[in-house]
Order: C-alpha cells, then sequence, then structure tokens
C-alpha cells in the first residue's frame, strides 16, 4: 500500500474488434457478404439461424437464401438486390422469412454494394436482425386502427400522409393509394384558413395537443369532432363525424329557442298595453329564430272612435267584406341594412295587394299559408305593379309563411314570415312554434283592445260625472283632467263645484283608493253622497266629511277616499272673530275660504304679488272609509281679491322616482311662476310642467280665482 491509498491492478487491454462483435452479438444481428464475381454467399452463425439452416445444409448460393423469403416477397427482395448491385447502392429490404417448421419470421436487412477498380459492384456485405415483434406490434396496431369505428391518419413533418386506415377512407371520400404520400393541403385546400390549419400548425409548432369541432364543406360537407397529437414524426390525427350530432344539437337548440321565444313572447306582450309597443317588440321577437324579416299587420274595428280615426289617417288601409280594416303596422329585419326597406315595404304593400294575395288567403282561411320558394316572385304575382311590386324583388325572399293572428273567436292580425335563399323553408315543427307565438301574440294584442275599450268606457264614465264648474261674480273656477296613459290607470279622481243654498261655494278634489272602473263607480258613489250631503244640510267642510264618512258605514261601503272640501263664503261687515285677518282694513271684495282635508294633499294658495302659500288645517285627518267618527278639523283663511286657491290630486306630484314632498315643492315653485298668468293658462301650464309624457295616475285639478 503506498501513500495513496491501494494499489489497484493493472486494467487489460481491449481489442476494438471484441467490442464490435460482443455488440453484434448482444444485438442478435447476422452479417453476410455475396461475392458478386464467384456467386459464393457468407452468413455468421447468427443469420444460420435467423433462416433456419446450420453448415451441412446451407449451400452459400443466393438461391439458399430466396428459399427462405416468403414467395409473396421474394419479388421485391430480388428487385433490391438487383438494384443495390447494378447500381453500387444501398440494399435494406424488409421482408418475411418461412422456415423449416413452417413459422414465418421478420426480417430486416441493411447492406451496400462495393464497386471494384472498374466501378463495377464486386461485392454485396451488410447485416440483418430478427424484426418480428416489432412487426407484431405494428400488426396489432394497424390492425386494431382498421377494426376501430373511428377515422385516423398521420403526417409527416411535410404534411404528408403517411397512414390512413379503412374510416378515414371511407369519410375523406378518397383511398389510400391517393392520399398516402399527398400532402394534407393540396388534398384537402379547403382546409386552409380553418380550424383545421390552425390547430394543426399549433400542435406542430408546441407539441401541444389539439381538440376542436369544424366544418369542412363539400364535397365532404359535414361536421367532425377532431383530435390531434404531435409526435417527433409528425401529427396523429383522429376524428369522428359528427355532422348527425351536431344537427341533432342544433335542433334541440332551436326546439329551446322556440320555447323560450313562446315563453318571451307571451311574457313580454303583456307587459304593455300600448298597441304600437306591442307590435313593435313581437316584430323582434319573431326575428331571427323564425324568420329573417317579418311584417305584423292588426285588424282594427271601424267604431268611429277618434282612436280609429286617428289610425286611419296614419296609415295604409284595407276594407275587407266585414267592414273590418287591416293595416300593416310594424317590421323588422335580421339584417340592419335591410331594415328601410322592409318597413317601406310595410308601409306601401297592402294598398298593392290583389284580392288572392296569400295575407288574404290566411285571413279568410284562418290558417297558416305557405309560400314556395321562390317566394319573392310568387309574392309578386299577387301585387299590383308598383312599388311594393320592386321593393319585395329587392328583399328577395326565397320561403314566406302568412299567419293569422286568432284570439277569444276573433282574427285581430296577421305575422308575415320570410327567409332568405341561405335558410331553408319552415319546418312542421317551426310552423308549429308560429303558430303557438301567433297565438300568444294575438291574445296579448285582444287584451290590449279589451284594456283600451275598458279605458274608454271608465274614462267617458268618469267625465260625464266631471261636469263644467259654476262661475259665480266673486270667483272663476277652472277644472283639469287627465286620465292615466295606460288603460287599466283610468280610476277614481274627481273634482266638483257647487253652490249650497245658504249662498256658499263649495269646491271638491278627491281620489278613491284604486283603479279600473271599479274605482270610477266607487267614485261617483263618493261624490253623489257629498254632494246631496252638502246641499241637503248646507253643513261646513268638516262636519260635511263627517256626515259622508258616516253614510258610507251605513251603506255599507267599502269605499276609501282622500278629499278636500273648501267652501267660499263672504266676510261678515263687522269682521267676525275666527276669521283670519278679519276686522278693520279688510278688503271688502275678499272672501273666507274655509277647507278640511281627509288625508289629501294640501291645497296652495297664491297670492296677488305670487307668494305661494301650502294650506294646512293641522294635523291630517283620516281618509274617508277609515275611521268614519275621528274628529275633523277646519282651517280658515281671508282671501283678497285676485287671490287663487289651486286643488290637485296627488297624480300631479307623486311619481314612483320622486317623493310626495319634492313634488308639492315643485307645484309650490312652478305656481309661483305662473302667479301672473289668467286662470285657464295657469292651469294649463301647470299641467303641461307638471305631468310627464306618459303619466302612472289620473290628475284632477280645480282652481278657484278671486275676482277683482
Amino acid at each position: 500500500m503506498t501513500q495513496d491509498g491501494p494499489q489497484l491492478p493493472p486494467r487489460p487491454s481491449v481489442d476494438p474488434g471484441d467490442v464490435s462483435e460482443f455488440a453484434v452479438q448482444a444485438a442478435r444481428i447476422g452479417t453476410f457478404e455475396w461475392d458478386l464475381r464467384t456467386g459464393a454467399l457468407h452468413w455468421d452463425r447468427r443469420l444460420l439461424e435467423m433462416f433456419g439452416y446450420d453448415d451441412g445444409t446451407f449451400d452459400r448460393t443466393i438461391d439458399s437464401f430466396l428459399r427462405r423469403v416468403h414467395p409473396d416477397d421474394v419479388g421485391r427482395v430480388a428487385e433490391a438486390l438487383e438494384r443495390a448491385r447494378d447500381t453500387c447502392g444501398e440494399y435494406a429490404p424488409e421482408f418475411r422469412s418461412l422456415l423449416p417448421d413452417g413459422t414465418t419470421r421478420w426480417v430486416a436487412a441493411r447492406g451496400r454494394a462495393i464497386p471494384g477498380e472498374d466501378g463495377r459492384a464486386v461485392r454485396l456485405i451488410g447485416a440483418a436482425h430478427d424484426t418480428t415483434v416489432t412487426q407484431q406490434g405494428q400488426t396489432r396496431v394497424e390492425r386494431v386502427l382498421e377494426t376501430m369505428p373511428a377515422a385516423f391518419y398521420s403526417l409527416d413533418r411535410q404534411w404528408r400522409f403517411t397512414y390512413v386506415n379503412a374510416e378515414a377512407e371511407r369519410l375523406l371520400a378518397s383511398t389510400r393509394d391517393r392520399l398516402l404520400g399527398g400532402e394534407v393541403w393540396e388534398l384537402f385546400p379547403a382546409a386552409l384558413g380553418s380550424d383545421f390549419e390552425r390547430h394543426y400548425r399549433h400542435a406542430m409548432a408546441t407539441g401541444e395537443p389539439a381538440r376542436f369541432e369544424e366544418y369542412y364543406p363539400a364535397p365532404l360537407d359535414g361536421w367532425y369532432e377532431v383530435r390531434v397529437w404531435p409526435s417527433p414524426d409528425g401529427l396523429s390525427v383522429y376524428f369522428l363525424d359528427i355532422t348527425a350530432r351536431r344537427k341533432d344539437r342544433d335542433r334541440l337548440a332551436r326546439a329551446a329557442q322556440r320555447a323560450d321565444l313562446a315563453g318571451r313572447a307571451s311574457e313580454e306582450l303583456t307587459e304593455t298595453l300600448d298597441v304600437e309597443q306591442a307590435v313593435a317588440r313581437l316584430a323582434q321577437l319573431v326575428v331571427p329564430t323564425l324568420a329573417d324579416w317579418c311584417v305584423v299587420s292588426l285588424v282594427e274595428d271601424d267604431d268611429g272612435s277618434a282612436h280609429t280615426r286617428r289610425l286611419r289617417d296614419i296609415a295604409s288601409w284595407r276594407v275587407d267584406e266585414h267592414a273590418r280594416r287591416l293595416r300593416d303596422i310594424g317590421s323588422w329585419h335580421a339584417d340592419e341594412t335591410a331594415r328601410p326597406l322592409a318597413e317601406r315595404y310595410a308601409q306601401v304593400r297592402l294598398a298593392h295587394l290583389k284580392d288572392d294575395s296569400f295575407l288574404r288567403r290566411a285571413m279568410t282561411a284562418r290558417a297558416p299559408v305557405t309560400i314556395a320558394p321562390p317566394a319573392y316572385r310568387a309574392v309578386q304575382d299577387v301585387l299590383h305593379p308598383g312599388e311594393a311590386h320592386d321593393l319585395i324583388g329587392r328583399l328577395a325572399p326565397e320561403s314566406g309563411t302568412a299567419l293569422p293572428m286568432r284570439a277569444r273567436g276573433r282574427t285581430v292580425g296577421a305575422l308575415s314570415l320570410f327567409r332568405g335563399p341561405g335558410r331553408e323553408p319552415m319546418t312542421a315543427e317551426e310552423l308549429a312554434s308560429a303558430e303557438d307565438v301567433a297565438r300568444r301574440a294575438a291574445l296579448a294584442l285582444d287584451n290590449v283592445r279589451l284594456y283600451r275599450e275598458q279605458r274608454h268606457v271608465a274614462e267617458g264614465f268618469q267625465r260625464s260625472l266631471l261636469t263644467e264648474p259654476i262661475q259665480t261674480e266673486q270667483a272663476q273656477i277652472a277644472v283639469r283632467y287627465h286620465p292615466a296613459a295606460q288603460a287599466n290607470q283610468v280610476g277614481g279622481d274627481w273634482y266638483d263645484a257647487f253652490l249650497q243654498p245658504d249662498g256658499g261655494t263649495v269646491v271638491v278634489i278627491g281620489d278613491v283608493v284604486g283603479h279600473d272602473l271599479e274605482a270610477a263607480v266607487t267614485m261617483s258613489h263618493v261624490r253623489s253622497a257629498l254632494r246631496s250631503i252638502a246641499v241637503t244640510t248646507c253643513a261646513g267642510p268638516a262636519e260635511l266629511l263627517t256626515q259622508v264618512d258616516r253614510a258610507l258605514r251605513a251603506l255599507q261601503s267599502d269605499a276609501i277616499a282622500t278629499v278636500v272640501v273648501a267652501r267660499l263664503e263672504p266676510v261678515p261687515e263687522d269682521g267676525a272673530a275666527g276669521a283670519e285677518g278679519a276686522g278693520p282694513g279688510i278688503d271688502p271684495g275678499g272672501m273666507r275660504l274655509r277647507w278640511s282635508s281627509a288625508g289629501h294633499p294640501l291645497p296652495m294658495l297664491v297670492g296677488a304679488d305670487g307668494a305661494v302659500t301650502p294650506l294646512s288645517a293641522g294635523r291630517p285627518d283620516a281618509l274617508l272609509g277609515v275611521m268614519p267618527d275621528s274628529e275633523r278639523h277646519e282651517g280658515s283663511v281671508v282671501l283678497a281679491p285676485g287671490s287663487t286657491v289651486v286643488l290637485y290630486t296627488d297624480g300631479l306630484v307623486e311619481r314612483r322616482d320622486r317623493h310626495l314632498r319634492a313634488g308639492m315643492e315643485q307645484l309650490r315653485e312652478t305656481l309661483g311662476g305662473l302667479a301672473g298668468l289668467g286662470l285657464d293658462r295657469l292651469c294649463d301650464e301647470v299641467v303641461a310642467r307638471m305631468l310627464p309624457e306618459h303619466p302612472i295616475d289620473d290628475v284632477a285639478l280645480v282652481a278657484v280665482r278671486l275676482r277683482h
């Protein structure tokens, strides 16, 4: 042992040739040499074993080798040998060997022809190894690939097909002979610029798998689910034809859309009582789910009403045998640029329709009428020459359907649905959905008609009760009444002005709780009771409200109302006590105003100088119909000539987006700015400035001005 540690034995030297021989044996590779001058074929022992020979049975001829090659492979192996010999090139076949016991093995050979001094081949040397296990694995894989129901192919890094299974041949509508070796972009040019190219190139560049769905146009004309796996050699692509699945999915989606459309038609159309708004919603609802564009027509009774006359004046009308009028009231197109054309067509088509038009057939038959392709020509045939004829040509519908809209046994309108050339005509399911929507729309539109009629009745009833106010020597009285914009909001607002037998002038403003015709009827009962008791008893404001409250209880009425009763009476010459401002110096033209409020907004006093003062009688008193035995209070003030008192219902000052106090403050400021106007002008301006465009509540107003 040395100072550096134990001495190791010397490493034996190794001959490089021994290493090569060891590697060849370890890899079970056999070597061969074919002397092309003598014809002698030399094999090592490994190769002899591989082909089922020994030293006694192998005669060292090329024929001995070819006798062991599978008959189906002999031709291409012999051709490979000749080509290597003639070109002094490489020899690299893979073939099957058939052993004496009938066993088949796969062999891969690699060799090269060696030229002599004259440049011609004199020897062919090389090696071979058994690839049976590899070939069996590949065979199993190919057998699986060939029998599986999914399509599979592989591409090399130059985008060439290297393998295609039978299902891929079927789906790609091509054969292996045409596909193998061909470039995918040349064989399938429609893939360029699509998701196929984008995902394939991304997978090849990044090594990341991809999964997607994409449509390939004719001649394949199908949807495919594609999965892509990259490898060093290229791409493996697995794909399924999902066209039927997509159609089923699209069919279910369309069915869901149609069901949603029917629900939305009921929901949205019942949210409005305005005809124009309902029709606009309907037109936009059916496009594009049921049609690319549509026209909505309405039937109106010619009842001679102002409403009907107004509609007749602003639209094109057509009279049918039932003396009812049809008008195109709305349209919509999925293409924004085509909407003006559809709108103009809706404005002019009725005037140009012939008697055998599809619309008239649908209205007469009370059933859908289908317009077969090309629909624009069929429609042109039932139009007189003119603008509508030209417009339908520009709109160019390919198919169409006219559907009557019927509800409660009457036809309220019609839907004209059109589809362009890129869309199939309606299926039976779609037509059933369209009929369902038409029925729901008809019911909603008929509800609008019923509400409108109810509004006319209620408003007419109210106005019949709201008579012209009296005028006296001492006071000018002006009144205004504005019904709510919605039909079902017509209700119980009222005003009144009359003389009591003792000479007092009574002014009343009131609002019965509730809306609709029932509220208007209740209002008439309260108004009549108040007027009758006031005339027969000459009671003052507070006493009058108390007696009315008791009368409603005795009559078992469930009416609830807010009311202000005001009474104008002369000021006693001696300035009797209890009259604010009475006494020496009182203006001889002045009048005393006494009032009592049953939970109603405060009256406003506008002085001749423009000052505005809310009139309060102290603490608020109960509404009529709530506490009949409660004590009621009065307020009193002496009015100078030129003074104005304004009484109003809460619709003037109260809104959903604004508190009552804010509304009263706005009214006070508005009255202050209008104090110098005449009474009628003042009333008009107050209403114009205080009310929104579409008030949600009735408004009644009474203004009393003392004459000079």
